[in-house]
C-alpha cells in the first residue's frame, strides 16, 4: 500500500516537473519570440529619435571647452558636430584636448544654436557641416521627381562646367547633410555633387509602409536621381554611399540597367554589405547570441514580416548581399571602412574586396568610429577621394602598374 502511495506521488511529482519544464520553455520561447519582433522592427523603422548618449560634465564656454564623460564616441579624434538637447541645440566640438578614464575635455569650436551651458546630454555627429551654405560654394535646392513624389535635393556644381556628377547616398537615419564632408574634394576633382534624400528619410516622400527596405525599395530614388543628373548634363556618374547608402548604390548598380549606362564607378564609406552578419554583431552588442540575427534575417524574409514589423514586402537579406553577385561589377570601386567601426562591421567590405581585387581599391582605417573616417582623418580621407574622382576623370581604370586606359 505504501510502495503504490510512493509511485503515485512520484509520478505526480514527475508530471508536476514535466509541467514546469513544459512552461519554462514557453515562456523562454515567447519571450525570445518578442525579442525578434522587437529587434527586426527596429531595423526597418526609420530613427526619428537619436539617443544622446554622452553625458556632459561641464562646460567653459569664456575657455572655448567642454568636459564629456569619457566614452567610445566622445574620446574620438577629429571635429564633430555636437546635438543637444533633443537636436534643440548644435555646436561644433574640435579635438581632444586631454582625457583619463572617466572624463573627456574638448575644444569648442563653436555653438551654432541652443544652450549648450545648460545642457546635460548629447550626441557626437560626424556631419559637422548643417548644410551647403557653410561651404561657401553656389549651390541650388532642386526636386528629384520619384516614383513617390518629388525629393529635395542639392546641386553643388564645379567652377567650370563639367559633364562628371557624384551622387551622394546618404546612411540609415542620416539626411543628405551627411555627404557634405565630401563636396570640397569632389568640386577639387572637377565633379558636380548632387546630395540627394530618399524615401523614409524625413526629407522626401514616405512608403505607403513607411519602413526601410534595407536598399531593397531605396534604389529606386537612386535612379530617379540618375535620371535627373542625365536630364542635367551628367555624361560620367559615380554614386557615393555612405553605410545603408552603400547598400542601396550597389543595388542601384545591380538593378537598373539606366544606372549602368553612365555610371564609371562606386565609392563607399562605411558600406552596409552584409546585413547577416550586421544583424548578428547588433544583437552581440546587446547581449544576444548570434541566433538573434539569424532569427531576424528569417523573420523579414518570411511569410509573416510584414504583419509583425510592418514592411510592405518580405525582405531577403541574403539576396541582399553584393558578394554573392560581386562578378556583375564592372566599374572601379573606392572602399573605405574602419576596423573599429563600431556599428557595421567591416568583415563584409574585406569579403566584397576580396571577391574583386581587381576592380575595389580597399582602404583600411583604424580608430575611426562609423561613417566618421573623414572625421578622424580628413587628410587622409580627402585625398583618397580627391585621387581617385581624379584618375576616373582621366579615364584611368584601377590602381599602380596594372592601370589602363577605358574607352
Amino acid at each position: 500500500m505504501h510502495r503504490r502511495n510512493g509511485s503515485a506521488e512520484a509520478i505526480g511529482i514527475a508530471a508536476i516537473a514535466i509541467g514546469l519544464v513544459a512552461a519554462t520553455v514557453v515562456v523562454v520561447a515567447g519571450a525570445t519570440a518578442a525579442v525578434t519582433v522587437h529587434f527586426a522592427r527596429k531595423v526597418v523603422t526609420p530613427v526619428r529619435k537619436r539617443e544622446e548618449d554622452v553625458r556632459i560634465i561641464g562646460v567653459d564656454l569664456a575657455g572655448e571647452q567642454i568636459t564629456l564623460a569619457a566614452s567610445e564616441e566622445s574620446r574620438m579624434a577629429g571635429r564633430y558636430g555636437f546635438w543637444f538637447d533633443r537636436d534643440s541645440g548644435h555646436a561644433r566640438l574640435g579635438e581632444v584636448i586631454e582625457a583619463d578614464d572617466r572624463t573627456v575635455r574638448r575644444r569648442i569650436e563653436s555653438v551654432d544654436f541652443g544652450r549648450l551651458d545648460r545642457a546635460v546630454r548629447g550626441r557626437m555627429n560626424g556631419w559637422y557641416h548643417l548644410g551647403p551654405w557653410e561651404l561657401d560654394f553656389p549651390y541650388e535646392n532642386v526636386l528629384v521627381e520619384t516614383a513617390l513624389g518629388p525629393a529635395p535635393a542639392w546641386v553643388v556644381r564645379t567652377d567650370e562646367p563639367s559633364a562628371r556628377w557624384v551622387i551622394q547616398v546618404h546612411g540609415r537615419g542620416a539626411q543628405r547633410t551627411e555627404g557634405l564632408r565630401a563636396v570640397p574634394s569632389t568640386r577639387e576633382a572637377g565633379w558636380n555633387t548632387l546630395l540627394i534624400s530618399y524615401r523614409n528619410d524625413g526629407e522626401a516622400p514616405e512608403s505607403e509602409d513607411r519602413r526601410y527596405g534595407l536598399g531593397g525599395t531605396e534604389w529606386a530614388d537612386v535612379v530617379a536621381a540618375v535620371d535627373f543628373a542625365v536630364e542635367h548634363g551628367a555624361e560620367q556618374i559615380v554614386l557615393m554611399g555612405w553605410s545603408m547608402g552603400g547598400m542601396i548604390s550597389l543595388q542601384a548598380v545591380l538593378r537598373s540597367s539606366r544606372v549602368r549606362e553612365r555610371l564609371v564607378g562606386v565609392i563607399l564609406d562605411s558600406p552596409a554589405i552584409d546585413w547577416v552578419d550586421i544583424l548578428r554583431s547588433q544583437g552581440r552588442a546587446y547581449g544576444f547570441p548570434d541566433e538573434l540575427g539569424d532569427a531576424v534575417s528569417r523573420l523579414l524574409g518570411g511569410p509573416f514580416g510584414g504583419g509583425l514589423t510592418g514592411i510592405a514586402a518580405p525582405i531577403s537579406v541574403e539576396e541582399l548581399d553584393p558578394v554573392v553577385r560581386a562578378d556583375e561589377f564592372i566599374v572601379p570601386i573606392l572602399l573605405m571602412h574602419s576596423v573599429d567601426d563600431g556599428f557595421v562591421p567591416i568583415d563584409g567590405s574585406r569579403r566584397f574586396a576580396e571577391a574583386r581585387p581587381d576592380l575595389i581599391e580597399f582602404e583600411v582605417f583604424d580608430e575611426a568610429r562609423h561613417t566618421k573616417l573623414w572625421n578622424h582623418d580628413p587628410v587622409r580621407w580627402n585625398g583618397l577621394v580627391r585621387g581617385w574622382l581624379e584618375r576616373r576623370a582621366d579615364g584611368v581604370d584601377r590602381l599602380g602598374d596594372e592601370a589602363e586606359i577605358v574607352g
